[in-house]
């Protein structure tokens, strides 16, 4: 996929006062991503609140006023393009008790802003969001030390931070961890490099926001085909008709492969790679397709084809990572829905191993799970899943809960 086409999902982490919504208001502005009458807008607000500059930030103003006025807070969503690529921000509340929030957003990012203020360094408050990003496996970090104007550019307390900041993340295991000095409210470092921080030599956020590698977030090796639908067209033209719809969540297919269908393990190969514009040879995910098969084997929703070198686990018991989501808490001892890929089955919690405390880290014995907390659990399924551990593969390594008897997802899990 060429870089004009390419999307890039990025979060925003920080507190309230490390000046997120301001990176945010300065980056839509200076890549020329904001219409002139939003502009026109924000620069009568400031003016009216007697500033010397367009106060940036007021781009963001829609969450600043969902936390002022104390109701839910949700994850923003803001989108821009340069001519490199495409970008969708999700602009995540800080606050513990939104712990949720983050997770969700950052569940299907490739990058994480962890924003810090140069003058308080790193606080509790970024270890617990750098904690969060390693959990859902975002595979790239930019730390963002904002506010370099208030500590007069110093590159010795740049320095202090970083090599702070690199040793809590070598605890936790991420590796491709990226520091930028910038300004936020100036704007250096961000678009353009400005003239304050000559001793930094890496490229500005932007110039990284568009060159990171994101072909390779997506496991490449393993072939994972969760089944969708079973296409059976009831024309006189295609009566004959049997294919099996779907996304490539993992890896690649071609005409002829051997594949196993799980969880019977029945063997075959492919016959064709049917698209809406026509026959492939080979596809990629995630590209969503529909495979014909050589033999006839009873296949239905919630199936995975795989390749038979590369074999998930397939098993009615898992451990798991758990964020609790639901204001109501986790009830050991009612029945639950898992959603994995394209399965549902319903499930049981063996077992609470578990409570990170997500400020010190720390792992502490519970018997229940309330709303944004993060456990170890076990659990038991009615039907086998045909899975990976997370880190192997975010998509068939990851599940919902949902509660049967409110249809409401009350978890997010990762395997283990």
């Amino acid at each position: 996929m060429s870089n004009t086409t390419q999307l890039l999902r990025f979060i925003t982490a920080g507190s309230v006062d490390d000046g997120k919504s301001t990176l945010i208001g300065r980056l839509l502005h200076d890549s020329k991503s904001i219409f002139e009458d939003q502009f026109s807008a924000i620069s009568k607000t400031s003016e009216k609140r007697g500033m010397a500059a367009v106060d940036l930030s007021l781009l963001t103003d829609g969450l600043q006023a969902e936390r002022e006025q104390g109701i839910t807070i949700d994850v923003a969503y803001r989108y821009f393009a340069t001519p490199k690529r495409k970008f969708i921000i999700g602009d995540t509340p800080g606050h513990e008790q939104y712990t949720r929030n983050m997770v969700t957003a950052a569940s299907t990012a490739n990058l994480a802003i962890i924003l810090i203020d140069a003058r308080k360094g790193v606080l509790t408050q970024t270890r617990r969001h750098t904690y969060l990003a390693s959990l859902v496996g975002v595979p790239h970090i930019v730390l963002a030390v904002n506010k370099m104007d208030m500590v007069d550019y110093s590159e010795a307390r740049f320095n202090e931070i970083c090599t702070e900041y690199l040793a809590f993340a070598a605890q936790l295991g991420l590796h491709d961890i990226t520091c930028v000095p910038l300004s936020a409210l100036v704007g250096d470092m961000l678009v353009e490099r400005g003239d304050n921080m000559s001793w930094y030599q890496g490229t500005t956020l932007m110039d990284l926001l568009e060159s990171v590698e994101i072909d390779h977030d997506v496991n490449t090796t393993d072939f994972r085909y969760p089944v969708q639908w079973v296409c059976r067209p009831q024309t006189e033209e295609y009566h004959d008709f049997r294919g099996f719809m779907g996304r490539i969540e993992a890896g690649e297919v071609a005409v002829g492969d051997e594949i196993t269908i799980l969880p019977n393990g029945r063997s075959t190969r492919v016959k064709e790679i049917v698209t809406y514009d026509g026959n492939l040879q080979r596809a990629y995910a995630p590209q969503s397709i529909t495979l014909t098969l050589a033999d006839e084997i009873d296949i239905s929703r919630g199936d995975m084809f795989v390749k038979s070198d590369a074999m998930p686990q397939v098993s009615k018991e898992l451990e798991a990572m758990l964020c609790w989501l639901s204001e109501a808490p986790l009830d050991k001892n009612r029945k639950y829905i898992i959603k994995h890929t394209t399965r549902m089955v319903k499930c049981l919690f063996a077992r609470l191993d578990y409570r990170v405390d997500v400020n010190t880290l720390e792992q502490r014995e519970t018997a229940t799970l309330n709303m944004n907390d993060i456990a170890r659990v076990a659990m038991k399924v009615q039907q086998p899943l045909v899975f990976d551990t997370y880190r192997r593969n975010r998509a068939s390594g990851s599940f919902i809960v949902i509660d049967e008897a409110t249809n409401n997802t009350v978890a997010a899990g990762m395997m283990v």
